[in-house]
């Protein structure tokens, strides 16, 4: 009767028997949660780039949480990876994992590093990126922003209009980017 269903109501179906579930126990496992593993389309425009597609997509119903792999097996480990990284956060900072078959809201990254220098920012993402505007938050690198095997480019563009080396940032955040360019500018 479930494989007759549509996907996305299938899905939500088993979100729900997951929850159901999950009442029996407090620590949950990624076994715990409706994991649902899909083929992707592969875009022929981005091969030979940075960015590496996979085949397959592993993700939990209902949850930003995904995994991505060549294979569905791949995927699924990518996805125990993250689980696990998630489940880390979420013990350190106190907060509860979400209840499997729940709805997970998206959250975004924060930008109080960022809007110290706001004004800067703006001009960043105008002279260095060549963009007319980006959203950018404290986790953003230089790494977001190209499609190139390194940050070169993009550090001896802020070395032209800055006047500052930056390659030793190893993380290529740009709130630590942002951070150097302002310490630098405040105290010349």
């Amino acid at each position: 009767m479930i494989s007759d269903l549509p996907g996305r109501a299938k899905n939500q179906l088993r979100a729900a028997w997951k929850f159901c579930l999950s009442v029996r126990k407090r620590d949950w496992e990624l076994v715990d949660y409706p994991v649902v593993v899909s083929e992707q389309e592969i875009n022929s425009s981005l091969t030979g780039t940075r960015l590496k597609q996979h085949r397959y997509a592993a993700r939990i119903t209902n949850w930003w949480l995904t995994g991505t792999g060549d294979t569905e097996q791949q995927a699924r480990q990518a996805l125990e990876g993250n689980f696990a990284n998630a489940k880390t956060a979420s013990i350190n900072s106190g907060k509860p994992l979400p209840r499997p078959g729940t709805r997970v809201p998206i959250q975004f990254a924060s930008q109080e590093q960022v809007k110290r220098h706001s004004a800067l920012a703006d001009d960043f993402i105008h002279r260095v990126l060549k963009l007319d505007w980006a959203w950018i938050s404290d986790e953003s690198s230089l790494w977001d922003f190209h499609h190139n095997d390194t940050n070169d480019m993009l550090i001896a563009k802020i070395k032209e209009v800055y006047g500052i080396d930056v390659s030793d940032i190893k993380s290529a955040k740009l709130s630590e980017i942002l951070d150097r360019i302002a310490a630098v500018h405040e105290s010349a």
